[in-house]
């Protein structure tokens, strides 16, 4: 059974990431992330990528998905302001296609929950996508997270309405 970690981004992982996003113009992953916002990454060589990610240290809000000690996907979050008003925004991308389907999505968000859970004063989280990326809606309930807000045609793609969704958990209660 292969096993499923987050971890921060080590050197290693440099090659990886930069193939999935920034080395191709329009990866496969990107149609289900967001594919609303019209923002087109052009192509960086992986020279200007690796110096650019060695000069930032692994961020402290942002973990690899590591499948077997391999990157497959990113887990980040954020604190939605006011500051410590406890509610935290968490993003999820598996950017391996072969690896979609296989419920790493949902174990990477309950590890992450958890460890949010761990590492903040959350009270709350959430998880934001349209309806159309109804993988990332079923990983998200399997994960424990339950829907609490729908913005209705939200969102434009391809000639469709989309609804906005946003899924939601809260810290358990103490025992």
């Amino acid at each position: 059974m292969p096993r499923l970690t987050l971890r921060p981004r080590l050197p290693d992982d440099l090659p990886l990431l930069w193939q999935w996003t920034r080395a191709t113009p329009d990866p496969e992953w990107k149609q289900w992330d967001g594919p609303y916002f019209t923002h087109q990454s052009q192509p960086v060589p992986y020279e200007t990528y690796r110096q650019q990610a060695e000069s930032q240290p692994p961020q402290p809000h942002s973990r690899v998905i590591a499948l077997d000690g391999t990157c497959i996907g990113q887990v980040t979050r954020f604190e939605e302001p006011p500051a410590q008003g406890g509610w935290w925004e968490l993003g999820i991308v598996i950017y391996d296609p072969g690896s979609w389907g296989c419920g790493y999505g949902r174990d990477a968000l309950q590890q992450w929950t958890t460890s949010t859970f761990d590492e903040t004063d959350a009270h709350v989280l959430t998880l934001t996508t349209w309806s159309g990326n109804e993988r990332m809606v079923r990983s998200a309930q399997r994960a424990g997270d339950r829907e609490c807000g729908r913005i209705p045609e939200a969102r434009v793609w391809q000639g469709r309405r989309w609804d906005s969704v946003k899924l939601a958990v809260l810290r358990p209660a103490a025992e």
